[in-house]
């Protein structure tokens, strides 16, 4: 199922709002808007060469392994700086007709991308590849339809990441459930009040997003030729509720991450916890040296006693460009890069990639130099990672995530409801949508 045109020519105004100012790309065109081989949809006779944008590191060195084994089929990296000015870029680029063949697409990236028609549906070449990913690391690629828009690539399993050390001195045990987490945070934040459990980042979407997934939010769902948005769902109300009721009885911590002030808390043992993703590591390392050898993970804190759920932060995949002339080809190279044994070793040693394919733990057998102590760290990480929720992005996650941080700023600093600015959130994704002229579910 694809989505309806209304949406599809309704995108436009979101595509061009957001590339504004952003120079289009190279390969698969003459420039003139028109294929520069054959039709989209086919392979062109002959060799053919690829274009592919991506900012992961060494890129170059896993497509040469590719290439020197592919002679018909070979690939040129375009280095890219990656995030919205990435995602910015290719749609001006398919927008011009001049996209590359394939592109690194971040997971709430890609809607947009598919409303804007700039993506192809991989189904027909991609049929084997799902048996290598978790449902809910293919739900993200599906957007809840039976076309298949992208292969994923890396992903973000959530999990908590605690401190050992200091849980022993505190006398907690590692939370089960969230309501396990409240109390320990009472039990810590007595003890000393210059320490708390956690804090609350009003500065971080992606980590909000994922704790809501965790819970069972639905934000988005396409349901015939609609969108449907619920993004104040009664899941995400319940995450909402639950750390605005911690901030405001003062026991977890409203700063933001990755400011200087979180940074030198973490370094100094006055933060106990980070519920982050499977890349937390290079963040601690670099944030909190101090601490190297005494940080552990763990599953996240569940909702209800015996449950096994998590949710993703980040995380990307590789799609292929609608007026690409060789998707067949360009999909064919995106499925070897992401599930090949090699081709995955390598996106781990080159790229320090941690691979959304199930295979892809077999080639993380050493643990984070950070947490050199904790020898299953990736065992871990992967047995967390086969029990993260499905979740399908919206085509305008960006108003949405920007909501977040105007409603949850507010509802930080003034200790006031989270709920309320979860409200908000919805409000104005629905109004941006209706404006773009989407078609929306009643």
């Amino acid at each position: 199922m694809r989505i309806n045109r209304l949406a599809v020519a309704a995108a436009a105004v979101l595509a061009a709002a957001l590339s504004a100012g952003c120079s289009g790309g190279s390969g698969g065109s003459d420039g003139s808007g028109k294929p520069a081989a054959s039709a989209a949809g086919t392979a062109a006779t002959g060799p053919v060469t690829l274009t592919y944008w991506t900012w992961v590191p060494n890129m170059d060195k896993i497509v040469s392994v590719w290439n020197q084994a592919h002679p018909d089929i070979k690939v040129n990296v375009s280095k890219q700086a990656g995030g919205d000015d990435a995602a910015a870029k290719f749609l001006t680029a398919a927008k011009a007709g001049n996209p590359p063949d394939l592109v690194q697409a971040e997971y709430q990236m890609l809607p947009s991308f598919v409303a804007a028609d700039a993506v192809a549906d991989l189904t027909p070449h991609v049929s084997a590849a799902k048996a290598e990913f978790g449902p809910g690391i293919w739900g993200l690629v599906t957007l809840g339809t039976e076309a298949v828009y992208a292969i994923p690539q890396d992903s973000g399993p959530m999990m908590l990441y605690y401190r050992k050390d200091l849980f022993a001195k505190y006398g907690i045990g590692v939370p089960k459930t969230w309501d396990e987490y409240a109390d320990a945070a009472r039990k810590v934040h007595k003890a000393d009040p210059k320490v708390y459990l956690g804090t609350f980042s009003s500065k971080d979407p992606g980590s909000f997003a994922g704790l809501a997934q965790q819970a069972g939010a639905k934000w988005w769902s396409i349901s015939g030729d609609s969108w449907k948005v619920a993004v104040d769902d009664e899941p995400t109300r319940k995450v909402a509720d639950y750390w605005g009721g911690l901030v405001k009885e003062g026991v977890i911590d409203g700063q933001p991450y990755f400011t200087p002030e979180w940074n030198k808390a973490l370094n100094d043992g006055r933060l106990l916890t980070w519920p982050s993703a499977v890349w937390g590591p290079g963040v601690l390392e670099s944030n909190a040296p101090k601490a190297k050898g005494d940080w552990a993970i763990a599953p996240l804190p569940q909702w209800s006693a015996g449950e096994s759920y998590s949710g993703f932060w980040g995380g990307s995949s590789t799609a292929v460009a609608s007026k690409s002339p060789n998707q067949a080809a360009a999909a064919r190279f995106a499925v070897w890069l992401n599930t090949d044994p090699q081709a995955l070793a390598l996106l781990v040693k080159e790229g320090a990639v941690y691979p959304a394919s199930a295979k892809g733990g077999q080639a993380l057998t050493e643990p984070p130099a950070y947490f050199s102590g904790q020898p299953d760290f990736y065992k871990t990480a992967a047995e967390i990672a086969a029990t993260a929720r499905g979740f399908t992005f919206g085509p305008n996650v960006n108003v949405t995530y920007n909501a977040f941080k105007d409603a949850f700023d507010k509802a930080v600093e003034n200790k006031s409801s989270f709920s309320d600015a979860v409200h908000a959130m919805q409000e104005a994704t629905v109004a941006d949508m209706r404006k773009s002229g989407f078609q929306l579910a009643q």
